[in-house]
């Protein structure tokens, strides 16, 4: 019995009125009806989803879910630091239950939507033979993405440890995978980079992009990052889809490893630059273009813009009195792409 004496039993039968005594429902409440002008609306709206599209798949597979592809994120940065990510306390007598939980909830979830991206693929691209068995291929790429997550498991905490070498305002490593915003960006890096080399459409990018607006570094899924990387501060940061990073690479903020063009019929060219093992890039530099290659040990200062390859050992430093110029016909001028 509910404070109304109304029991519940009787909520549920239709020929009793669903309020107590004394209140009035919104099923007692005339309906108004709604004015002629939205109709027109309604019509509008229609109109342009045929005109223009940007409409998920109605009569079709749907794509990927943006909501559930970062809670799998979140599930996944929970596998690779349990305890960091949420308030769960974890004992050692139940940890094969609560890794095992997690586990399961990725695998599932994330075999839903790389099923729908490869039907897409399927779909969109007329790459059908390549994907006979969608919900095969898909449990067979969830599959080796979560047998990969102790060696990613190692590298990102090569990357922790490098963050605190590289800062000497950190504490501790725990400091360092709680507050760093660069270690949650190259930690998902290296997640969707996985499903980046599995010809996995749009997951990656949205894994990115997700972590992107958490915290300012975009960092395309199609690099390819060495081990022991960090980014101090990191906003701003920039990394091009056809970027090559070796071992030991320090960043700051604002640095841009970018492309010299942004023409279409570049886009399976390499179009970013390499940087060798040992390099350190101060804040606001900018490096173009996919011949550009930064040697081994290098120190590339801040707002050096950089459009040629320099060799090992070199140190590069912003000059405001010198200023390069480049004729509008010179084939490796850049031309405002980033």
């Amino acid at each position: 019995m509910n404070p109304h004496g109304v029991i519940v039993r009787d909520l549920i039968r239709l020929d009793k009125p669903l309020c107590p005594p004394h209140f009035l429902c919104m099923s007692q409440v005339p309906a108004r009806e709604p004015p002629d002008f939205l109709d027109g609306i309604v019509e509008d709206i229609l109109l342009s989803y045929r005109e223009l599209g940007g409409i998920n798949h109605i009569e079709g597979a749907n794509l990927p879910s943006r909501q559930s592809v970062e809670r799998i994120v979140e599930e996944l940065a929970s596998l690779i630091f349990p305890g960091f990510r949420t308030e769960e306390r974890l004992e050692l007598s139940g940890m094969r239950y609560a890794i095992g939980e997690k586990v399961v909830n990725v695998a599932r979830g994330l075999t839903i939507e790389v099923e729908k991206s490869l039907r897409y693929t399927c779909r969109m691209m007329d790459d059908c033979d390549r994907h006979q068995n969608c919900t095969g291929e898909a449990e067979d790429i969830v599959r080796e993405l979560l047998e990969g997550i102790p060696e990613i498991r190692r590298r990102v905490s090569r990357d922790v440890q490098a963050a605190f070498r590289g800062d000497p305002a950190a504490r501790t490593y725990e400091e360092v995978i709680l507050s760093y915003p660069a270690v949650e960006a190259i930690l998902v890096h290296r997640i969707a980079h996985e499903l980046y080399e599995r010809h996995v459409a749009m997951i990656p990018r949205m894994m990115s992009e997700y972590v992107h607006g958490q915290t300012g570094i975009d960092i395309h899924p199609g690099a390819t990052i060495g081990d022991s990387f960090f980014i101090d501060h990191g906003t701003g940061v920039v990394i091009g889809e056809t970027t090559v990073i070796g071992d030991n690479v320090k960043l700051y903020q604002g640095v841009t490893l970018g492309a010299l063009s942004v023409r279409k019929e570049l886009a399976n060219s390499k179009r970013h630059p390499t940087i060798e093992d040992e390099v350190t890039i101060y804040a606001g530099a900018t490096i173009l273009g996919g011949k550009t290659v930064v040697g081994r040990g290098s120190i590339i200062g801040g707002n050096v813009w950089l459009t040629d390859s320099v060799p090992a050992n070199s140190r590069i430093y912003h000059n405001p009195s010198q200023i390069r110029h480049a004729r509008a016909d010179d084939p490796d001028a850049w031309d405002g792409g980033l």
